[in-house]
């Protein structure tokens, strides 16, 4: 019988792959986190208008292990990590796969600041591995790793490369239009960006910022236009959470999407929970960055067509 020559062809990818992960968990044991496993399998995942999660019975396969991971701060645990399998519904493209490989990692008693520090440290801990040093190349773009990295708000970039005030583009219901085509392809060009200070309305789960409501601490990191990471100063009251994910609900329904139960087990544990900063990064497309891919199948084992 012939040789599957499609995986032979990624031989060489996946054990870049797998040095990436090795030195990601080193990363963090040396920095003094605690990697954890979650429940794959969950009754009720958190309510996100444009993530569906993936039906298992009358649970259903969570799309990051957030709420669990914030139910162990909660209970006393403070710095932890973990590299898990996740699944969405209908994510298909040459920058998504259904089932993929998230590093999600939470510091009590620290904010998005802070992170914005370790994923400096972490990628250039993870280029040094493979011999980049601090450059790579990336669709055809040289991107300088050395730090600091560029930080820019969401107004600015609204400014810079749209034309229009933020504000404006919320009322007028262009916000994810904008920075989809006009702003994210722009980012982490030359060097990686942090864009941070979300409007309030795409807070999801960080909290909103000191003295200034209209903006919530969280912030994305791009490199050469690619989104790797998406983090959050966390929410840590419960009937704001609780008020936040009603109303994801209620937009869900507006779409006809389906709906599913509260984690009410979160609600509860959240008033528990010391101030914390969470970060979820894709592993699958840090490697994809990392080697240059164009398409995320160029950097996992099967893809779904496979199977």
């Amino acid at each position: 019988m012939a040789k599957n020559w499609t995986l032979v062809r990624r031989q060489g990818a996946l054990r870049a792959r797998a040095n990436i992960i090795q030195a990601i968990r080193l990363f963090f044991i040396h920095q003094g986190y605690v990697e954890v496993e979650t429940p794959h399998r969950i009754p009720a995942p958190a309510p996100e208008a444009h993530i569906d999660a993936v039906p298992s019975g009358s649970w259903f396969l969570h799309t990051s292990p957030e709420l669990c991971m914030k139910r162990l701060l909660a209970a006393g645990y403070e710095k932890i990590f973990q590299i898990c399998r996740c699944w969405r519904e209908g994510e298909r493209g040459s920058q998504h796969t259904p089932e993929f490989t998230l590093l999600e990692w939470y510091r009590a008693n620290s904010d998005y600041l802070g992170l914005m520090e370790e994923c400096e440290a972490l990628i250039q801990r993870v280029a040094s591995t493979l011999g980049l040093k601090e450059t790579l190349r990336y669709r055809d773009q040289t991107i300088d790793l050395s730090r600091p990295w560029e930080r820019l708000s969401v107004d600015d970039a609204f400014q810079r490369y749209a034309q229009i005030p933020m504000k404006r583009a919320l009322v007028e219901h262009c916000f994810d239009e904008i920075m989809a085509e006009k702003i994210e392809p722009r980012l982490g060009r030359s060097k990686p960006a942090f864009l941070y200070d979300y409007p309030a309305e795409r807070a999801a789960l960080a909290r909103l910022k000191e003295g200034d409501p209209t903006h919530a601490e969280r912030f994305e990191l791009y490199i050469g236009g690619l989104e790797l990471a998406n983090a959050f100063s966390e929410l840590i009251d419960p009937e704001e959470q609780r008020n936040r994910f009603l109303s994801e609900q209620a937009y869900r329904r507006s779409l006809s999407k389906p709906s599913s139960p509260l984690p009410e087990k979160f609600l509860t544990e959240l008033k528990t929970m010391p101030p914390a900063a969470g970060i979820a990064l894709g592993v699958d497309r840090l490697v994809m960055v990392m080697l240059d891919a164009h398409i995320i199948d160029d950097v996992v084992a099967f893809t779904p067509e496979e199977l």
